[in-house]
């Protein structure tokens, strides 16, 4: 074989290497076509629809962190909510409105690293996707591409919010819909009021939910409405309805973080539960708790103990160290280690 044929061989096998190097991907992998479900892949649409069908209650709970998340994702929850909730919950505002996209796409990025299992779903923050639906879809391709969100959720309503959802489905982005109390819209309700509480506003409530059907959601929140018209919604829908103080009559629930580990820190929710919210736990007491045992120790010196202090230098070199201070000058320093270095043997021998 001649020497040019060798390096030309050379030089296109180690092309070659080049090449596969160039992706992370094993080549086996690339473009291989869809792979089957496991129960340890992320939930989709599919199974969620197939959950509709029989007639599974769907589970879905609120994420603003990263390990909230991998809360969520240890209990199964079926959905992941990164919802706009997080101005008031863990922002400390009074409503939903102030919290910004930048803000909400950091919450999803902590969220979507945590969550492995459960679809995640981004709320649409307020003043982002009303105005038109050019800027809809454009708020809600960032949710997924910055934040790393399976699909998006808006309040449904008025007609630019409906048309809002159509468009951002068209794009081929799955959303939410939500109807009956929409926080973002408390300006117009008077306050955090439930809806459909009368006839007109019952009608509406359903009329809503299967226009944003009709704009191509796959499931709507009904938040704060009357069971009847939680069930004639349901009834009415050909797509699963959340429910979250809607009573047991929707295809899932929803509710958030906070409020069901009874963690105190929602301000409208420090004092006051919510009326549908039912507390699975009482963290917010044993974060309390916890936080005074600690106040308590620091104080009064007996944190950190020998225990606590795992640190050690060999007493060679703790008398060279002390030494070393001398030589600085620095003797009350020296002084200091050589009481902290004798401080752990003299506890253990008390102990």
């Amino acid at each position: 074989m001649s020497l040019l044929h060798k390096l030309s061989k050379a030089s296109s096998v180690s092309g070659a290497r080049l090449i596969r190097r160039l992706s992370n991907v094993p080549e086996n992998t690339v473009y291989g076509g869809p792979k089957p479900q496991t129960p340890n892949q992320r939930m989709t649409l599919n199974q969620l629809k197939q959950k509709y069908k029989k007639g599974e209650p769907i589970t879905v709970v609120t994420a603003y962190d990263y390990p909230s998340a991998v809360h969520l994702d240890t209990a199964g929850i079926d959905i992941c909510l990164v919802g706009d909730s997080a101005s008031m919950v863990v922002h400390g505002h009074d409503t939903t409105l102030p919290i910004s996209l930048d803000e909400m796409l950091v919450h999803c990025r902590a969220v979507a690293r945590g969550a492995t299992q459960p679809l995640l779903v981004g709320d649409l923050p307020f003043g982002t996707y009303e105005t038109s639906t050019s800027r809809a879809v454009d708020t809600a391709v960032r949710v997924l591409k910055e934040g790393g969100m399976d699909a998006i959720k808006l309040e449904g309503g008025s007609p630019s919010r409906i048309t809002a959802a159509k468009a951002i489905v068209e794009a081929g982005i799955a959303v939410i819909g939500h109807v009956g109390l929409t926080p973002q819209a408390i300006s117009v309700l008077g306050g955090f009021r439930p809806q459909g509480k009368n006839v007109t506003s019952a009608v509406k409530v359903v009329e809503t939910a299967m226009a944003l059907q009709e704009a191509g959601c796959f499931s709507v929140v009904m938040e704060c409405v009357p069971a009847p018209v939680a069930a004639a919604a349901t009834s009415a829908l050909q797509i699963p309805t959340i429910g979250i103080g809607a009573g047991p009559c929707c295809s899932g629930q929803v509710l958030v973080y906070h409020d069901l580990l009874g963690m105190l820190q929602h301000p409208h929710h420090a004092k006051v539960t919510p009326k549908f919210c039912k507390q699975y736990a009482r963290v917010g007491d044993v974060i309390n708790k916890a936080l005074l045992e600690y106040k308590e120790e620091a104080t009064n010196g007996s944190f950190p103990g020998p225990s606590h202090t795992p640190y050690k230098m060999n007493p060679k070199d703790a008398e060279a160290f002390t030494k070393e201070l001398q030589k600085l000058g620095l003797d009350d320093a020296a002084s200091a280690a050589t009481e902290a270095a004798a401080e752990p043997e003299k506890t253990n021998t008390e102990q």
